[in-house]
């Protein structure tokens, strides 16, 4: 049986929550809804919107509401303007441009905007992104706003929700194990062992059992690039202050100091980013290639590399 290829790097929430049924229990839950027909949700995730290496997770309209859910295993200030693009995108596409030149009002279904965290940085079960907090200078009601709602899916938060949704309790306990045990034995093995004791214990069992190969690489690769995002912003921190020091003798320390960190910030992170991201891919095509259960054609759809790349790990080893 062929499998289904995936065009980029997936997560496991968001392969999870592709199947209806599951996407339908997560709304419910959210909503304090009880839809019974998975059917009733219209599917219109942007295949080809990606940022960072990674899709928007899920887009769905129901009740001429439209939701954006989004997972994010670290903190990240920047997804309402993220958002702010994906939903102009989404707009785009469900409406006749030749409508807008009409004298009709051009109806859009409402936008809801969730994200779902299970980063190590502590959150509150609930708290709100607005993109008014990014604007400069600013006072005053904000002419476009754009709310996001956070929710924190660890393992411990946000119980009400947890068991209105078994699928998104149960996913929460996979995660809280593969970071137990990654903290006494190699993440490889970690992520090994966290899928072994899930299926023994029945926690997403079937599931797991289904795609134990693909989820293996997907945690690694979703783990991999945590840490790895954790040491960028360190050092973008360290880079920005070291900066701000410098310009600081000649402008003032304080004013110095706060440049230095915006300039190093911005310019660590966009390079720091897209270095972390591709050194990931390259470690996850790595591993995939060493298993000998992907062709080239499936560690390039996964990992996100060009299969020129992938044929000359192959071709040169994997060390």
């Amino acid at each position: 049986m062929a499998k289904h290829k995936r065009n980029y790097k997936d997560t496991v929430f968001r392969m999870l929550f592709s199947d209806r049924e599951n996407l339908l229990s997560l709304y419910n839950a959210v909503i304090g809804k009880n839809y019974k027909n998975p059917e009733e949700l219209e599917i219109v995730t942007l295949e080809n919107a990606i940022y960072m290496g990674m899709k928007n997770d899920l887009a769905f309209i129901i009740d001429t509401n439209l939701y954006l859910y989004e997972h994010q295993s670290t903190y990240n200030p920047n997804i309402p303007l993220r958002d702010l693009f994906y939903i102009c995108s989404e707009y785009q596409k469900l409406v006749d441009k030749k409508s807008l030149y009409s004298s009709s009002l051009v109806k859009l279904p409402a936008p809801n905007f969730i994200e779902f965290y299970n980063g190590s940085r502590e959150l509150p079960d609930c708290t709100k992104q607005r993109l008014s907090e990014a604007f400069e200078n600013f006072s005053g009601e904000p002419g476009l706003e754009l709310v996001v709602t956070v929710l924190n899916v660890n393992e411990g938060h946000n119980t009400e929700l947890m068991q209105q949704c078994s699928i998104l309790r149960e996913y929460a306990q996979y995660v809280a194990r593969v970071r137990r045990f990654a903290e006494t034995t190699s993440l490889d093995k970690a992520v090994e062992q966290a899928v072994s004791e899930c299926i023994r214990e029945g926690i997403l069992a079937d599931f797991l059992s289904r795609n134990r190969a693909e989820v293996i690489n997907m945690s690694i690769f979703e783990y991999d690039k945590e840490l790895e995002e954790k040491k960028l912003r360190k050092a973008e921190f360290e880079a920005g202050f070291t900066e701000g020091a410098k310009q600081g003798h000649d402008a003032g320390f304080a004013e110095g100091k706060k440049q230095g960190q915006d300039v190093g910030f911005a310019e660590g992170e966009k390079q720091g980013m897209e270095r972390g991201t591709h050194l990931n891919s390259i470690a996850t095509a790595r591993r995939m290639l060493r298993s000998g259960k992907f062709s080239p054609e499936e560690v390039a759809d996964f990992s996100g590399l060009p299969i020129e790349e992938v044929r000359k790990l192959q071709t040169t080893g994997q060390d």
